[in-house]
């Protein structure tokens, strides 16, 4: 399959799930905050596909997290059926999903902030690139965490479905436990997968 159809499956999916969840969600504000990503995503990858088009295995990966944050949106993350069924076969306390997502809040961006420190001349070397990328991983997942703190100031009570603590006092310190794995074991074991398709790129496409 070319990359060009392969990218317009991948968009066209997210795009249904997108206006499939909007149809009826748990709760339309946590709905939007939920989904907020993926459609400032959207816009800026399209307008990127020609001037710095990522590789094939970043599209897949972007499209698995948006489908992630737009499931979480439209049941709210205590409520995702995929989480109760995780939460019966582990004997566990609460509904894990809101873990996987904050796993691919450190997966995805880590490999995102590598591939452009490589194809922008911005490090070399083998050990920093994933080093600063796991960084910037924690950055976005930390900034997350404050935006969680603020919208609870903001609303009280009314962000509850939104922050998805489900009692847990150290929901926030689990949640960057989670991105830093992800991002750490996407830098160790899809480093050199990425690397080749980069190499496979265009050489325009190549460097920026």
């Amino acid at each position: 399959m070319r990359t060009n159809q392969l990218n317009a499956i991948l968009l066209t999916l997210v795009l249904i799930a997108l206006i499939v969840s909007g149809i009826a969600p748990f709760d339309r504000g946590t709905w939007v905050l939920e989904v907020a990503p993926v459609v400032i995503a959207i816009p800026i990858l399209w307008r990127t596909r020609q001037s710095f088009p990522l590789t094939t295995l970043l599209y897949v990966l972007i499209t698995a997290h948006a489908l992630v944050l737009i499931l979480g949106g439209a049941y709210t993350y205590a409520r995702v059926p995929l989480g109760f069924w995780l939460q019966d076969l582990f004997e566990l306390g609460r509904n894990p999903y809101d873990k996987i997502g904050h796993f691919m809040q450190g997966f995805v961006p880590a490999l995102i902030a590598r591939e452009i420190l490589l194809r922008g001349n911005y490090v070399s070397g083998k050990s920093m690139p994933g080093f600063l990328s796991v960084c910037v991983a924690l950055a976005i997942s930390a900034f997350y965490e404050l935006l969680e703190w603020w919208a609870a100031l903001a609303w009280g009570q009314g962000a509850e479905e939104f922050l998805g603590t489900q009692g847990d006092p150290w929901d926030t310190q689990s949640d960057m436990f989670l991105a830093l794995i992800g991002a750490t074991l996407a830098v160790r074991f899809l480093a050199r997968w990425q690397d080749a398709q980069i190499r496979h790129l265009p050489p325009n496409e190549q460097r920026e």
